[in-house]
């Protein structure tokens, strides 16, 4: 393959992952304006369900199969991915989204735990040091965030964080054992859409919409849909930690948003945290024995 070909496949892979990064910014845009009128468990229930509907139609149209023989695998990564997706949404609605978002991404540098205490897998020189300099970015960003009595937006960010690697390594795991990727969403979006259902239920799943409400509801679900379409791009044409650097744009989308729509800003000790953590988590990726480590994020 020519120079010339990797370097437009390298490019179309980095806009790929912008997109998804723009995207899922905007998912969260539409978390924080419709946790006023939605709890955060109905709102996954609709992310998981519209999520279903799309994947779905597309499973359906192309009569792919949905057997596998990893239903358990796929049971694993889905209620994780469902607990770890309601604490991000209550996050969100609690604590800026810059913030709520960095916390959530702090997951490559708990997967990179998990990969290098649990499974065993051999690191390089700096591995540990690296995670260090990340977990000192989480103090850096709470300081600003507990000091403004945000404690329990914080401790849900956090938690999301912590769960999603959980999620990640069944992601993984279920890569190498060869199942494809629309199958692994199809089936996150299914736990979803079931374990919002009790919450949408005890809300009374009748109640009158808005328009807004509709709108804000299509749009968590249908941003979610297509920011993982694109990250999915994303990482098959381009190198993965080429891509897990730009999913961290995320966090300057997020910001702009936060600051726009809202008027929120971090302190300088809460914008150190931040490049701390996301300096943290590539640099986590990059000296793990594989770098292979991708996010399929919520």
């Amino acid at each position: 393959m020519s120079a010339a070909k990797v370097g437009v496949g390298g490019t179309a892979a980095s806009l790929w992952m912008i997109a998804a990064s723009l995207l899922f910014a905007c998912m969260g845009v539409c978390v924080k304006l419709g946790s006023a009128q939605f709890p955060a468990a109905e709102l996954v229930f609709w992310r998981g369900f519209i999520a279903t509907l799309i994947i779905g139609s597309y499973v359906m149209v192309r009569r792919l199969p949905l057997a596998t023989p990893h239903a358990r695998t796929h049971a694993v990564r889905g209620l994780a991915g469902f607990v770890s997706l309601v604490m991000y949404f209550y996050a969100i609605s609690l604590i800026p989204l810059a913030a709520a978002v960095t916390l959530n991404y702090t997951s490559p540098i708990f997967l990179a735990l998990l990969l290098a205490l649990w499974l065993r897998e051999p690191v390089r020189r700096g591995f540990y040091a690296a995670l260090a300099a990340g977990f000192i970015g989480v103090v850096f960003l709470l300081q600003p965030v507990f000091a403004q009595d945000e404690w329990l937006g914080a401790v849900f960010g956090l938690g999301s964080g912590i769960i999603s690697s959980i999620a990640y390594l069944n992601v993984r795991r279920l890569g190498e054992l060869g199942e494809p990727e629309w199958r692994t969403v199809f089936y996150f979006s299914v736990v979803s859409a079931l374990g919002g259902l009790p919450w949408l239920l005890a809300a009374n799943p009748f109640h009158a919409i808005d328009l807004r409400g509709w709108l804000l509801l299509v749009g968590v679900g249908g941003f979610g849909v297509l920011a993982q379409l694109c990250m999915t791009a994303a990482y098959k044409r381009g190198k993965t930690l080429v891509s897990a650097s730009l999913a961290y744009s995320t966090v300057v989308f997020s910001s702009i948003f936060g600051a726009l729509l809202w008027g929120e800003t971090l302190s300088w000790f809460g914008w150190a945290g931040v490049a701390l953590i996301v300096a943290s988590g590539l640099f986590a990726t990059m000296l793990s024995g594989r770098a292979d480590t991708e996010a399929v994020t919520d």
